[in-house]
């Protein structure tokens, strides 16, 4: 079976800026996109070591912000600091389910989805799974695009405390777990900004070499064989 030409093969890299495809020599190891002058690379360097460490970063710093406290209301004086799952907790238990359930998915399953879909992606390329490619494009799409809703949790807090300061009536204070929580979001970000999706092709394209160069050999021994 005939598979489509890889631009890399033949000596083309693509911006991955701009997406310009570039013809480059063989002994070039990096250049400059003539449309938008980016810096170009057959493949980005150290991707997924650099995927490895910031997934992990933001993996460790999960654990203060969801043990520290985001945010503290005040109310006539005394005010308690709460964690995301204590406000999630008490959201829910006050009744207001539904924007329990925003905040859930914001602060909790988007960044723990997220670090599980980046460690998924660096373990295929790896470890050279036996995993479908468009499935796994499928992932680093989804990975890609859920980064952005866990901000909503600190667009949250920021307007709070923006808008409920009243002197010694209310106040809204973020604690040291926001900080951390904007790290790792941030940290998240450019860990799939680092990971170079065209490995996953590389990992597809090394697989089926070594099955047709099995199929090549095997019909090479039977025609010997029977010419013999």
């Amino acid at each position: 079976m005939n598979r489509p030409a890889r631009a890399l093969s033949h000596g083309f890299w693509t911006c991955l800026g701009c997406r310009q495809l570039v013809k480059v020599s063989r002994e070039t190891r990096t250049c400059l996109c003539p449309r938008c002058g980016a810096r170009m690379h057959g493949r980005v360097d150290g991707s997924i070591m650099l995927t490895w460490a910031l997934t992990i970063t933001g993996a460790l710093l999960l654990i203060p912000a969801n043990i520290l406290p985001v945010m503290t209301v005040i109310y006539l004086g005394s005010g308690d600091p709460s964690t995301i799952i204590g406000g999630t907790l008490e959201l829910y238990h006050n009744g207001l389910w539904g924007i329990a359930l925003i905040v859930f998915v914001a602060s909790i399953a988007v960044p723990v989805m997220k670090l599980v879909g980046l460690v998924i992606l660096c373990l295929i390329v790896q470890l050279r799974l036996n995993v479908a490619p468009r499935q796994a494009m499928r992932i680093y799409r989804v990975v890609n695009a859920i980064g952005r809703w866990s901000l909503l949790d600190l667009f949250m807090i920021s307007i709070l405390v923006a808008l409920v300061d009243m002197g010694a009536i209310a106040e809204v204070a973020a604690g040291a777990g926001s900080t951390a929580f904007a790290t790792v979001v941030v940290v998240t970000m450019f860990a799939v900004r680092a990971f170079d999706p065209r490995l996953i092709w590389d990992v597809y394209e090394e697989k089926m070499s070594a099955v047709e160069s099995e199929n090549t050999g095997a019909s090479h021994q039977n025609h010997n064989g029977e010419r013999a």
